[in-house]
């Protein structure tokens, strides 16, 4: 397993529209496994291969819960302490996902993504979607989701099609948005 390097705006790779998966082998499960470890170690919750300059059908997604019966973690950020709820991992893998049926109903998350460091932004998507999707032996799953996890699988299929979250965003905000990420990087 290895951390691969995410890929940021304005890598032209972002805008790549990812192939299907064809073959389930080995190849294709260090790549889950490195993922994990990559959107682990970033941290984040989801993670598409185009993230990581594959461009594969691929996501891996754990909402990480909160887990109530474990102690809580003391972590340290840029130097900053700090005390947080110890979470579950829940890791869930999306080979060649597809939305079936997306509810008309809309949901309003604060999306963030790691192509896109430090930026947030609030992004409409249905509140619920069915998914079919393959496993990492191949095999096909439809499935419902809602809240969170719906919200997040449509953010990772995005990146399927060279989309990321602040494509979603009028103009305006997107342009602020990323002339805050600029001046984040001079400071840096």
């Amino acid at each position: 397993m290895a951390i691969r390097e995410i890929l940021e705006v304005p890598d032209p790779r972002l805008k790549t529209v990812s192939e299907p998966v064809t073959e389930f082998d080995d190849e294709l499960k260090t790549l889950v496994e490195d993922m994990f470890e990559t959107m682990y170690d970033a941290p984040g919750i989801g993670l598409a291969a185009i993230q990581v300059g594959v461009p594969k059908r691929v996501l891996v997604i754990d909402l990480q819960p909160e887990d109530p019966d474990a102690p809580p973690v003391e972590c340290e950020h840029n130097g900053h302490k700090h005390t947080h709820p110890a979470t579950k991992k829940e890791p869930r893998i999306f080979i060649n996902p597809e939305i079936l049926d997306p509810a008309e109903d809309l949901a309003t998350y604060q999306e963030g993504c790691l192509s896109v460091p430090d930026i947030f932004a609030d992004v409409d998507r249905p509140a619920t979607c069915r998914v079919r999707y393959q496993d990492l032996n191949g095999t096909v799953h439809e499935e419902n989701l809602d809240g969170l996890m719906a919200t997040c699988i449509q953010h990772e299929m995005d990146h399927l099609e060279g989309i990321l979250f602040i494509d979603h965003l009028s103009r305006l905000k997107r342009n602020m948005a990323l002339k805050k990420l600029d001046k984040l990087r001079k400071a840096a």
